[in-house]
């Protein structure tokens, strides 16, 4: 072998020394790349991996919805007369009966109102006597022909005259008697006392706000919700309906379906408890909300311990059937943009990449309904997983998968 100016002699034949060295880097190259791919493709054959084979299961999911708490009853005290506060018999926060004294204001001028009026209706009536006396008398005058009739005729006018101003007395004592019970204010019902922003002494004008009386043994927990939930719901209601008719051969009427048929709701509270009493849905809105185009939703919850006040917040939760869905867990997908992916296995344990759209989370899983039943899905190991690689399946155990189903459904979105 000789050289020359680049090139090689070897066994009487020139090569050039760097078409030579590109040969040999590319054979040692792919011998490389073979060997890796061999052992690589080898072991992704003797890959073993967890297995889950979906089966369709009937679920009840939670939803909640932002509640608006309300007294059952809840009712503003105001002043209906001017004056100065006297007295004030509670205190805010004080459980009063209906009809107890809440403040006295000033009544001097309303009892003197009072005691004029009465004696403007006394006065009335010694006229309305006096002019009945006389026409009694002009009656046995006319008769005696004494009198003419039309004298007895002037009599009994005056007689009438009398006797409406009688009727006006009694009005006016009528009017001032109630103007002087505006200056004692009582509770029109049983209820709690809020804030009372206005003491003693101070002057008080028609209108003026004293304090708010609420009546929490039960309140009304207000949510709302889309025109399509509405729809869906009283669709059932209705299909309801019907099936109690066929069987019971009688019409029901919707809102009785509503009352008597109604889901019993659960109340979680602003720390994130659950209320310890159950509501029941009673009614709705007429009309949906201009702009928002939701509906209002009204639920009662029972308040013997006083828990609740009017004006706190929560939300409500109810639990809506689903039927023929699959629990796909979280641990088992991964996601790429929108759209969220798992890998499938097929009967010759080839494994493929398929997205899907879930209708919602359940505690640790996704809730799906476009599989079938009987699919199987790589349940752990996804980031050792590939496209179109096969592995070597080991079946999960159902009730281990889900045995975390009960402590985290609670969780739903």
């Amino acid at each position: 072998m000789k050289k020359n100016r680049g090139f090689m002699v070897v066994n009487n034949r020139s090569y050039h020394i760097g078409s030579v060295l590109f040969v040999l880097i590319m054979v040692i190259f792919g011998s490389a790349c073979t060997t890796e791919g061999g052992k690589e493709n080898a072991n992704k054959k003797e890959l073993e991996l967890p297995v889950l084979t979906l089966t369709p299961r009937k679920i009840e999911i939670p939803k909640t919805y932002v509640a608006d708490i309300q007294a059952r009853q809840f009712v503003e005290i105001r002043s209906k007369v001017e004056g100065f506060v006297e007295k004030i018999f509670v205190d805010e926060g004080d459980l009063v009966k209906k009809d107890q004294p809440l403040f006295q204001m000033s009544s001097v001028e309303f009892t003197e109102l009072v005691n004029s009026a009465n004696a403007r209706l006394m006065q009335a009536r010694a006229e309305e006597k006096a002019a009945s006396l006389e026409v009694d008398r002009l009656k046995i005058l006319v008769e005696k022909n004494i009198y003419s009739p039309s004298e007895l005729e002037l009599a009994q006018s005056k007689h009438d005259m009398a006797r409406s101003a009688v009727m006006e007395a009694e009005a006016l004592l009528k009017n001032a008697k109630v103007g002087l019970s505006y200056t004692t204010i009582r509770a029109p019902f049983d209820g709690l006392v809020d804030r009372i922003p206005y003491k003693t002494g101070s002057l008080l004008h028609s209108g003026d706000l004293l304090t708010n009386i609420a009546d929490v043994d039960e309140v009304f927990a207000y949510y709302k919700i889309t025109e399509n939930e509405y729809l869906e719901y009283m669709r059932g209601k209705m299909n309801k309906s019907k099936l109690q008719e066929e069987r019971d051969n009688m019409a029901i009427n919707l809102k009785q379906a509503l009352e008597e048929k109604s889901e019993v709701i659960s109340l979680i509270l602003s720390d994130g408890q659950t209320y310890a009493h159950k509501g029941q849905l009673e009614t709705m809105e007429a009309d949906f909300e201009t702009g928002t185009g939701s509906i209002a939703m009204r639920v009662r919850f029972p308040n013997p311990d006083g828990l609740l006040k009017h004006g706190a917040s929560g939300k409500v939760q109810m639990t809506k059937p689903q039927d023929n869905v699959f629990l796909v867990p979280q641990k088992a997908t991964f996601e790429i943009q929108d759209y969220t992916y798992v890998y499938m296995v097929d009967e010759e344990n080839k494994v493929t990449v398929r997205s899907f759209r879930p209708l919602g989370r359940y505690g640790l899983f996704y809730i799906v309904e476009d599989f079938n039943a009987g699919d199987r899905i790589v349940l752990e190991g996804i980031q050792l997983v590939q496209d179109g690689i096969s592995i070597s399946p080991v079946d999960a155990v159902d009730q281990e998968v889900y045995s975390s189903l009960a402590d985290n459904s609670s969780g739903v979105n």
